[in-house]
């Protein structure tokens, strides 16, 4: 007898809901698998081994990275060859109108369209940032798992297939380019933002809205991401100690190097320095 499973209620102890987007690790057993209609849009990224199934007559099979987006109120079946895990994101419509106001573009067009094992790269990297938040994150740290539920809302409504003509522009790709060389050049300094709207010749308010219609990601978020390639590429060159790397990408101490780390990699210096 097949073994169904609802992934609605499959999910690991200690998922975490902060305002409209929640993450959750699920497991499904190999059988017939189904996911029920929800309220929210659902974003799944594979996190596991090669897995094999069939969607009414046609076979698939998911890879790591792999990435499901489901428009809310779709139910999903599927039979499952093999045990399926996954990082399941689940954002609720509220969260893309918002969004698409702040963006410029008509809310009410912020529908998604089912998109089925695409490759995501930018979705990809959000879901395991908030997967490691999801283990590792501080009670109460709501700014990063704010910036976050934007930077997903703003993929999702960019790669949704609806020929907006209303898309509104961001930074010229010259200022754009001028914007993010001075980050990288000082990384090592104090960003503020009325430093570098002043460079952009913007108001802080202005300068935040068109950075994040340019990248699709708050120049905050931006940074601190910046921050973490720059202290992994150091480490990776083991030609300083952890907290000269720390010092160097801008970090104010090696413990909140680490920490970022742990959130955005999932992994802790040490282990990318091994």
């Amino acid at each position: 007898m097949p073994n169904t499973r609802d992934i609605s209620t499959a999910s690991t102890p200690g998922a975490t809901a902060r305002h409209e987007l929640r993450a959750e690790l699920v497991a499904v057993a190999a059988g017939d698998v189904m996911s029920a209609a929800v309220p929210d849009h659902v974003v799944r990224v594979h996190a596991g081994a090669l897995a094999r199934g069939t969607c009414r007559t046609r076979r698939f099979g998911y890879t790591r990275g792999d990435v499901d987006v489901v428009p809310a109120g779709t139910a999903d079946a599927w039979h499952a060859d093999d045990p399926f895990t996954s990082v399941v994101l689940r954002v609720a419509p509220a969260l893309l109108r918002r969004v698409a106001e702040e963006l410029g573009h008509n809310p009410d067009r912020s529908a998604l369209a089912p998109r089925h094992r695409v490759r995501d790269p930018q979705l990809e990297h959000l879901a395991w940032a908030l997967d490691a938040e999801r283990r590792f994150g501080e009670p109460g740290d709501l700014l990063f798992c704010e910036s976050l539920g934007i930077a997903l809302a703003t993929v999702l409504l960019r790669s949704r297939a609806t020929g907006d003509r209303d898309r509104p522009r961001g930074l010229a790709p010259a200022e754009l380019a001028r914007l993010t060389a001075y980050i990288d050049a000082h990384l090592d300094r104090e960003l503020s933002i009325a430093r570098l709207a002043e460079l952009a010749g913007r108001s802080p308010s202005h300068l935040k809205t068109l950075f994040r219609r340019s990248t699709g990601t708050p120049i905050h978020a931006y940074i601190v991401q910046r921050r973490v390639e720059r202290a992994r590429a150091l480490l990776l060159a083991g030609k300083l100690p952890p907290a000269q790397v720390a010092l160097a990408a801008g970090f104010a101490h090696q413990s909140h190097m680490a920490r970022w780390m742990r959130r955005l990699l999932g992994v802790v210096p040490g282990a990318i320095r091994r």
